[in-house]
């Protein structure tokens, strides 16, 4: 089945009595709709629309209706009111199909009712991908001026309780979800069933190095994050090394030959989680993440202004929810990014990056730490949640720091404004996927999709569901560089690399390292985390032995049960074996020498003598 998103839009035709070539507006009626979608296990859902129209004056009369649904494919279409069956008119358009029905009487007079049905199934309403089932229905226009509007959500009760519903109404009784206009408002309603979706990546970049000299360069990875966890399964080839920056990123580092391209491919598998982990901020951080960059021009006048009255992060999500337009010819015409400034300077052509840059800079400019994240996200309606970060189509939305739950927390504006209301603040989804975090810089680093050689338009972003994440544990190998033998009186010094082998990120760490002898006996070396194929060099240092050392010893290095150890001789210079190697190899050149002058000087007296 296929995610679906809906948008349902009513069309009432009313003709003056007793001439019928005057339309007239639904003003004159009172609408009561009571909508039920009953979810079946195959995920069909069964939609129907029992509609009362009461007439306000003697005057008008309704004698048809037409409904533009937003669902692609419906069938068994049915209606009915009280005088019977109607044949309904069904019609394909563009955004769904169109159900056009001509009622079997006129209802005239003040007060006067008329009660009609129209039901059709669809699978376009519930689905399961991967491991979640999703409900969504975005809501009706004007559903807030209706006199009566009730929705009943009937599930199948295999699906146990949801994992989040919006709006969140607070009741669920193990089949039957109850909203009233009050409920809603002008929101539509999004149900997820599971506790985590798997989604499955192949990624590709394209590097390209046109300098007569190699260079250093770096590829950006997915990363586990404080709401999902990835496993990198294989990158090909193999990078230099692998590690984290400060915003969280993996940074694959790769030596490019001078006038060379490369190829690299990335498979992974990522389970993405509904609530935030726990992730302490530290104060000078908090400082980064509320310096400006480009695009967040924190400093500016009006956002400033903004800022002072829009004090929390709702509001902030509230103000680019409501006061920015998504322009769809954007994406099209992939026009530059204008920032923060730009969008409150045309407030009705923004796309995703703009609506995430307006929160970022209000919020930092608040006193809210705030970053930006780009990334997949999963939509089968890019008129109701629309990607709009050009190369692969991925997505950008922003994250607030909370200092209450002390985490970032992932919200979108963007989805927020084109559903009509939808909650993503509150709650977000399972449908995002982070690539890249931007926090200490707005521009860098660029997630996958952006790496392409000019001239080429390949697709370098698949990203599928999957049915299982069961990464095996994580798997650190280490050894160490310390010389055979060292001189007493000097300070003992070596290394010890640290890799990580397997295929998630490592949590933080201690390695052991003891010595009987040297001092300190014994030391604790902490290590943060370390991404897949990342590794990392700690130094390790003792303090001088007296100058008259002449030993041995080992040094024994532990971490996670496993050890090393290392065997080396601590003498004095002048008995050090380099040393008397040395003496004795110098003494055998100054004999050698000697010799030679000695039977060179006998030489010259001969032939003197002569």
């Amino acid at each position: 089945m296929q995610k679906l998103f809906v948008i349902i839009s009513f069309f009432i035709y009313f003709f003056y009595f007793p001439l019928s070539t005057l339309v007239f507006g639904a003003s004159n009626f009172i609408t009561d709709y009571q909508v039920t979608y009953n979810v079946l296990e195959n995920a069909l859902t069964h939609v129907t629309f029992n509609v009362a129209l009461t007439n306000r004056s003697s005057q008008y009369y309704a004698s048809s209706y037409s409904i533009q649904v937003g669902f692609k494919n419906i069938e068994n279409v049915l209606a009915s009111d009280s005088d019977g069956r109607i044949i309904p008119v069904v019609a394909k358009s563009d955004d769904g199909n169109n159900i056009e029905i001509t009622f079997n009487k006129k209802i005239v007079g003040l007060d006067k009712k008329l009660s009609f049905t129209i039901s059709f199934d669809t699978p376009d309403i519930a689905q399961k991908e991967g491991v979640i089932w999703d409900i969504n229905i975005p809501g009706l226009a004007k559903q807030i001026e209706y006199e009566i509007f009730n929705v009943k959500v009937i599930v199948p009760k295999f699906l146990g309780n949801p994992s989040y519903i919006k709006p969140d109404i607070g009741k669920f009784n193990g089949t039957n979800l109850n909203f009233t206009k009050d409920d809603l408002g002008e929101s539509g309603i999004s149900i997820s069933f599971g506790e985590a979706e798997i989604y499955s990546f192949d990624l590709a970049y394209h590097l390209k190095n046109s300098n007569l000299f190699p260079v250093k360069t770096e590829i950006a990875l997915p990363p586990s994050t404080n709401y999902q966890d990835v496993e990198i399964t294989d990158i090909n080839p193999n990078p230099q090394n692998v590690i984290q920056d400060i915003d969280g990123n993996w940074l694959a580092q790769y030596i490019l030959a001078p006038s060379k391209k490369m190829d690299i491919k990335v498979k992974g598998k990522a389970k993405i989680l509904l609530r935030p982990k726990k992730e302490p901020l530290s104060q000078e951080l908090i400082k980064e993440y509320l310096k400006e960059q480009p695009f967040w021009q924190t400093t500016n006048s009006q956002i400033k202004k903004l800022a002072l009255s829009l004090k929390t992060p709702y509001e902030i999500y509230q103000y680019a929810v409501n006061n920015l337009t998504y322009d769809f010819t954007r994406v099209e015409s992939e026009k530059p990014r204008v920032g923060a400034k730009g969008v409150l300077e045309n407030p009705t052509s923004a796309v995703c990056l703009e609506f995430t840059d307006l929160f970022v800079a209000l919020a930092r400019a608040a006193g809210i730490p705030a970053r930006e994240v780009n990334g997949f996200a999963y939509t089968k309606n890019s008129k109701e949640r629309p990607l709009s970060l050009v190369k692969d189509v991925l997505h950008a939305w922003p994250e607030y720091y909370d200092f209450d739950l002390e985490s970032w927390v992932m919200v979108d504006p963007t989805w927020g404004n084109t559903t009509g209301g939808v909650d993503y603040f509150y709650t977000l989804d399972f449908d995002h996927f982070a690539f890249v975090i931007k926090g200490i810089s707005s521009t860098y680093p660029i997630p996958a999709g952006g790496y392409k050689i000019s001239g080429t338009n390949t697709k370098d972003v698949n990203v599928e569901f999957a049915n299982s994440f069961d990464p095996p544990n994580q798997a650190l190998s280490f050894s160490e560089n310390f010389s055979k033998s060292y001189f007493s009186g000097t300070n003992i010094q070596g290394n010890i690399l640290i890799k990580n082998v397997g295929p998630i990120i490592s949590s933080p760490q201690v390695i052991t390292v003891a010595s009987s002898f040297l001092k300190p006996n014994l030391q604790k070396l902490y290590f943060g985390k370390i991404p897949p194929q990342g590794s990392l060099i700690i130094p390790v240092s003792f303090n001088k032995p007296s100058i008259l050392t002449n030993k041995s010893d080992t040094i024994r290095m532990s971490l996670s049960g496993n050890e090393i150890s290392k065997n080396i001789i601590i003498s004095p210079f002048i008995l050090n074996k380099w040393t008397i190697a040395g003496g004795i190899l110098f003494a055998s050149i100054i004999t050698l020498l000697s010799m030679v002058i000695y039977k060179t000087r006998n030489l010259l007296i001969f032939r003197q003598k002569k």
